[in-house]
């Protein structure tokens, strides 16, 4: 019998005696996730099965729902919840063709951290090493454009815990890292999600609050013309809110924005857009300080 342990897009192989799972790098299963601790369970597998076992973690261990206090067995199907994480144990028959598993994706190690991350990012998300060991934990595969959005919706992922925990230069560092996987994106004439765009924006926006600099914002809105889609509704309200606070930064890109919505000649979305260079210029007239300030935690 083999074990493996299905992973968001991944499946990793679990080979009897005993697997980490936590956010520590010497971990064999590394969640990079702030609500896992850093050594958060473990799945030991002897002669008497397979089973579960909380590290005495802060947010605890869950088998199908249903915390656990003591070594729990498991069996395939089961659904473990690490942190905002669920990995599902999976048997599979020796011999069994590994392609009908239900995979999907290889994950590398960095260099330096040995972080496991997708094949399709450019850099480690955790240390932004871009060398990485010869060695995979994932199998099967993928089509590239189907890979790389779900790299950057893990990248998304991290970002938003991280601004939700306070860690704002975790989330600076995520942040980075998708502009540079959504640049390569670009360059290699694939295409872009008009959901997962607004997202990162969103999420972009959300960081320039916090850091007073809007300089990720404004580069993500000069995407939307080279992908050739229109901002939603939600995006340009969140806009707003940074252009009005932010006006001597983000105004330059407004216009662009604008500018390129007209040629899109989509009239409700350019009606949203005018809105926010007249709070722009309501604040100004009434002369409201500009928040913009550079952060140390963007350099």
């Amino acid at each position: 019998m083999r074990y493996r342990l299905r992973f968001l897009l991944q499946e990793i192989d679990v080979h009897r005696g005993v697997t980490l799972i936590g956010r520590s790098p010497d971990c064999q299963v590394t969640i990079e996730d702030p609500l896992v601790s850093r050594q958060h369970a473990r799945v030991v597998i002897d002669d008497q099965g397979a089973r579960v076992e909380d590290m005495k973690s802060r947010n605890g261990v869950k088998v199908n729902g249903q915390p656990i206090k003591e070594p729990t067995l498991i069996k395939d199907g089961d659904r473990l919840r690490i942190g905002t994480q669920e990995l599902v144990f999976c048997e599979l028959a020796e011999g069994s063709n590994p392609a009908a598993a239900k995979t999907t994706g290889f994950l590398r190690h960095c260099a330096r951290c040995r972080m496991p991350y997708p094949q399709e990012l450019l850099a480690c998300p955790n240390c932004g090493e871009t060398i990485q060991l010869e060695e995979d934990t994932m199998t099967g595969q993928l089509g590239g454009d189907t890979s790389r959005s779900w790299g950057l919706q893990l990248l998304l992922e991290v970002l938003d815990k991280a601004l939700a925990l306070g860690r704002v230069p975790d989330a600076v560092r995520a942040l980075q890292r998708i502009i540079a996987q959504i640049e390569e994106r670009i360059v290699a004439g694939e295409r872009l999600e008009p959901k997962q765009l607004d997202e990162v924006v969103m999420s972009a926006c959300a960081v320039a609050t916090t850091t007073r600099d809007a300089t990720h914002v404004v580069s993500l809105m000069h995407v939307y013309p080279r992908a050739n889609l229109i901002p939603g509704t939600a995006v340009i309200e969140a806009l707003g809110t940074v252009a009005v606070s932010m006006r001597a930064e983000m105004r330059p890109a407004v216009d662009d924005l604008v500018r390129w919505v007209r040629v899109a000649s989509d009239h409700a979305q350019l009606q949203r857009l005018e809105q926010v260079i007249a709070a722009m210029e309501a604040a100004e007239a009434r002369g409201d300080p500009d928040q913009t300030t550079r952060n140390p935690v963007l350099s």
